[in-house]
């Protein structure tokens, strides 16, 4: 746990002396919404809760996507080189983990404040929604760490994190479009227990593989 924390901090402190791009990632965020707002605003009732929510999930995972595409690629070869002797690979994936998630559930949410914020609020079941928007982070986090981590051994890393995410993260992100219709509809708590259940075992998966991958990928 020691390491973890020391890696953990060293993520913290870098991101914050990098303020641009944790600054980009809200930037993109907010101006993607503005611009649904803008399009949208021309003509009235025009966005109906189906695209609403649609919406919103395609531009968090474009956002999750740039955020967590430099998760291994920041790193030089010599620092590489340097964790390799330091820490073991567990260590290393468990730190990247938790940072990328706190980083993910952060902009989940702050996504969600603005995105109604300029946008009208159809959701009847917020509690239900939120935790869609939760499970939602936790698996775009998992997923994108692992994809980094394998993109981050090829040339052109931000194109092959998007061909292998893409097919993983698909399966998920309509379970989360169906959860959270769900909440949008105001439907019983038990019409979503096969989604919520589905998509917390998608959750777990990921991360078991990350941690079970993670040293053969980090020795090569």
């Amino acid at each position: 746990m020691k390491e973890v924390l020391a890696l953990l901090s060293k993520e913290i402190t870098l991101e914050w002396r990098n303020k641009y791009a944790f600054n980009g990632m809200v930037l993109y965020l907010v101006s993607t919404v503005f611009i649904c707002y803008l399009s949208f605003r021309i003509k009235s009732n025009s966005l109906s809760p189906l695209v609403w929510n649609t919406l919103f999930w395609i531009i968090l995972l474009f956002t999750a996507i740039n955020a967590l595409t430099k998760s291994f690629s920041q790193e030089s070869k010599g620092r590489n080189i340097y964790y390799y002797t330091l820490c073991s690979p567990e260590t290393i994936i468990v730190s990247k983990l938790i940072y990328n998630l706190l980083l993910m559930v952060f902009l989940a949410f702050s996504g969600l404040g603005i995105y109604l914020l300029f946008l009208e609020n159809p959701v009847q079941d917020m509690p239900l929604f939120l935790l869609s928007v939760f499970l939602g982070a936790v698996g775009f986090a998992a997923t994108l760490t692992l994809v980094s981590g394998i993109a981050s051994k090829a040339d052109n890393p931000s194109a092959l994190m998007a061909l292998l995410s893409f097919p993983i993260i698909i399966p998920m992100l309509l379970m989360l479009i169906r959860l959270s219709k769900n909440a949008m509809d105001g439907l019983a708590f038990s019409v979503s227990q096969d989604e919520i259940l589905t998509l917390l075992g998608l959750d777990g998966i990921v991360l078991a593989l990350s941690y079970i991958l993670f040293p053969f990928l980090w020795r090569s």
